[in-house]
């Protein structure tokens, strides 16, 4: 046994692999909870359980109970996930070789099938072997990851979609070998193979397109179903991803490049300018513009200095810290980020355990009843040939084609509709929590504004005017890769016609850059900045700026020599359509909630231009997420759009996560849909969309059951005349397929 089983831990992670559907979760988390003292929970999404009030000597006994149950388990290791990625890639490409042989058997089949049987000139000798034998490898092979879970749900007494596909498949494809081999019926009778023959219900027709066609439907639903698990978890690698590898610590006088784990609390972490901050601490020494924006979502560098809070994952941009480490490890902000983001994964969706419930009890019921209805007519005298035909007609009408057809067909439609209007809704999850969404909470950066810094206002002092304030701080910030010199410059290039050369450039980490510009030091940068070199504000210019920043914006100051002559103001914009997509979600009675990590003024002075009535402002990433979970504790049903990575556990907290594609991988990686288009008239569609592709879901589920439960009394009682079996069966998908077609008159209200 390895030291990773043998330490003391106290809670136990385990990758499981081989679970197909909810009613699979649930079957590892009792096998694990039967472990004395052990308390399991099994999220489905990221094929994980997490087992508490183990010891590491145990693990090994919980890794034996879930293999006994029929699934794969390994030890969870944050570092190397070589495991889990492999046993999903696997299963991926099993899958994707199977519908590939079934889907180039299933269309030859079905035409020899129908041609031989229709035209008997071209019959010709052992075409009815050639017929079964192409069925063979469908049935077989192609259909074993139904007919394996099928086993092993047998073997623990219970049963699940699996079970009733696998039973529909041997059904119709034992019935037509049974058929041949006993020479029941006339395979000259086109009706034999095409299911509308003349001769008594069930005793003639076979069903090899049945075993086919269902074979091949489910397995390109479980292989689709499975890429997009498959993604679920990815938001915790690329959050981890952000964390330092190495870090450079102070000892005494010498420094020394060390692995990140090597870091404890005290500890001096030195951060070179374009270096990643290695865990969350205080500034000690030194001053730099640090970006957090993949933390906060705010466009502009934060600036810090001595005694300043700092967080892991943040990069300083332009200036030497020396950091004393407060938090490292698992307790840094990133890491608890990660830690949240996971345990808000930890959702079933409704949609698709409502069928592993129903068939959970229907398909017993349909076994019983087809075993029952076989003895009941041989009992009152049927020939034996006649009564097995008719029970075996009582599972093929059960046979669930149009159930297997009725999520897909209405996501792959509902799903194209998005594509088209730039929405990428990813599954069932999306679908089922959009039906009931009450409350959409907006995040300020990125989403309802650009994210990007622009001037919004000129002042001239001294005689100075606004435009030569801008000219003098644009020739300074052309030596500055700062935000905030970027949109100086960008404001500078549209209104003077030449920017002067500056020379003796010095930037001031965290407070901004001077320059000689004609002949004169120019500053350019914050109050701080000024009173260290000495140069001294009015009361007019200090109540201008304290006004400003009151009003949500960032203030830069520029001085020529010892005198103030300008200030610059810059602010993040909303966007054009904004308030038109505020307007759209109050029509659908949904109440908007602003979020932001900016302060309350600038929070409310956007809220205000949209006409959102709630803002949380000043909130942490982690935060976040708790005003999300408080909204929901409220009885509102949440969803949340964001497009940053602070916003990515605010998104997997949320009833509905809306990604603005934009913004990073991690926050679309964390959502439930992806808003590709620019305008944010994309968010009520994609409400709308999701809402009524939910809608045609349930119509078709709804009538895939009713279908089956009215067919089955019918069959039961022999008076399923093949033609009409054939044509209700043909109604019952074309219906479904038909309705979920609809989806493609979804219109965008933009």
């Amino acid at each position: 046994m390895t030291a990773e089983l043998q330490q003391t831990r106290e809670v136990l992670e385990l990758d499981i692999s081989g679970m197909t559907c909810a009613a699979c979760a649930r079957r590892v988390e009792r096998a694990l909870n039967k472990i004395d003292g052990a308390t399991a929970t099994v999220n489905y999404a990221t094929e994980r359980a997490r087992v508490h009030g183990l010891s590491g000597a145990d693990a090994a006994e919980a890794m034996s109970r879930v293999e006994n149950a029929g699934y794969g388990a390994h030890v969870h290791d944050d570092a190397d996930d070589t495991w889990s990625r492999r046993a999903t890639e696997n299963r991926i490409t099993s899958l994707r070789r199977r519908l590939v042989v079934a889907a180039l058997l299933t269309v030859p089949l079905m035409d020899v099938t129908i041609v031989l049987a229709l035209v008997p000139g071209w019959r010709f000798p052992g075409w009815e072997i050639v017929c079964l034998l192409l069925a063979l490898p469908i049935v077989t092979w192609a259909a074993w990851p139904f007919h394996r879970a099928t086993l092993r749900n047998l073997r623990h007494g219970s049963a699940s979609m699996d079970t009733l596909v696998s039973l529909g498949i041997v059904a119709s494809y034992g019935w037509a070998l049974l058929a041949l081999t006993l020479g029941i019926g006339d395979t000259q009778d086109p009706g034999f193979w095409l299911g509308f023959g003349q001769t008594p219900a069930g005793a003639s027709s076979i069903y090899l397109d049945v075993a086919a066609g269902m074979t091949t439907f489910q397995l390109a639903g479980r292989y689709f179903e499975t890429r997009s698990r498959r993604k679920a978890g990815d938001v915790l690698g690329a959050l981890n991803s952000l964390a330092a590898t190495e870090v450079r610590v102070r000892r005494g006088s010498e420094e020394s490049v060390e692995p990140v784990e090597n870091l404890r609390v005290g500890d001096e972490a030195v951060v070179l300018p374009g270096e990643t901050i290695p865990a969350d601490g205080v500034v000690i020494e030194g001053g730099a513009a640090v970006d957090a924006s993949m933390m906060t979502g705010e466009p502009a560098p934060a600036e810090v200095t001595v005694g300043s809070t700092v967080i892991g994952g943040t990069v300083s941009t332009d200036g030497r810290l020396v950091v004393r480490t407060e938090s490292v490890g698992a307790n840094t902000q990133l890491a608890q980020m990660a830690a949240l983001a996971e345990q808000a994964q930890a959702r079933k969706a409704g949609v698709q355990t409502l069928v592993d419930r129903v068939t959970s009890y229907f398909v017993p019921a349909v076994i019983v009843l087809a075993i029952v209805v076989t003895t009941v007519w041989m009992l009152t005298g049927t020939p034996f040939s006649r009564a097995i035909g008719i029970g075996i007609s009582v599972l093929i009408i059960a046979c669930p084609c149009a159930l297997g057809l009725a999520t897909p067909t209405a996501l792959m439609v509902g799903i194209g509709r998005g594509a088209r209007l730039g929405i990428l809704i990813k599954g069932h999850d999306a679908l089922e929590a959009s039906g009931t969404i009450s409350t959409v909470v907006l995040d300020k950066t990125g989403t309802v504004t650009t994210g990007r810094m622009r001037v919004t206002g000129l002042t001239g002092v001294g005689g100075t005017t606004g435009l030569d304030a801008l000219r003098l701080a644009a020739s300074v910030e052309l030596g500055s890769e700062h935000a905030l010199g970027a949109a100086i410059v960008a404001a500078a290039r549209k209104r003077v016609a030449d920017l002067p050369r500056a020379s003796d450039f010095h930037a001031h980490p965290g407070r901004g850059v001077a320059a000689i510009v004609d002949g004169e030091r120019v500053l350019v940068g914050s109050v701080a900045l000024l009173r260290e070199n000495e140069v001294s504000a009015t009361d007019a210019v200090s109540e201008r700026i304290r006004d400003a920043e009151a009003q949500g914006q960032s203030v830069v100051c520029v001085a020529r020599g010892c005198d103030v002559v300008g200030l610059i103001e810059l602010r993040d914009t909303v966007k054009a359509d904004a308030a038109r997509a505020v307007a759209a979600l109050h029509a659908q009675n949904i109440t908007t909630v602003l979020l932001t990590g900016d302060s309350a003024s600038a929070g409310r002075r956007i809220a205000d231009e949209l006409g959102i009535e709630k803002v949380h402002a000043e909130v942490l990433p982690a935060q976040k997420a708790e005003v999300i979970r408080e909204l929901r504790a409220s009885g509102a049903r949440v969803a949340m759009v964001g497009d940053g990575i602070n916003d990515a556990v605010a998104l997997a907290s949320a009833d509905l996560g809306l990604a603005v594609a934009t913004g990073t991988d991690i926050a679309m990686k964390s959502a439930d849909i992806i808003l590709v288009r620019e305008d944010l008239m994309a968010v009520p569609d994609a409400i709308g969309l999701s809402r009524k592709t939910l809608r045609t879901i349930r119509w078709n589920l709804g009538w895939a059951f009713g279908y089956n439960v009215a067919a089955l009394p019918i069959a039961a009682f022999g008076l399923l005349n093949p033609l009409i079996a054939a044509a209700a069966m043909s109604l019952s998908s074309v219906l479904v397929v038909y309705n979920s077609l609809r989806l493609q008159n979804f219109a965008s209200k933009r």
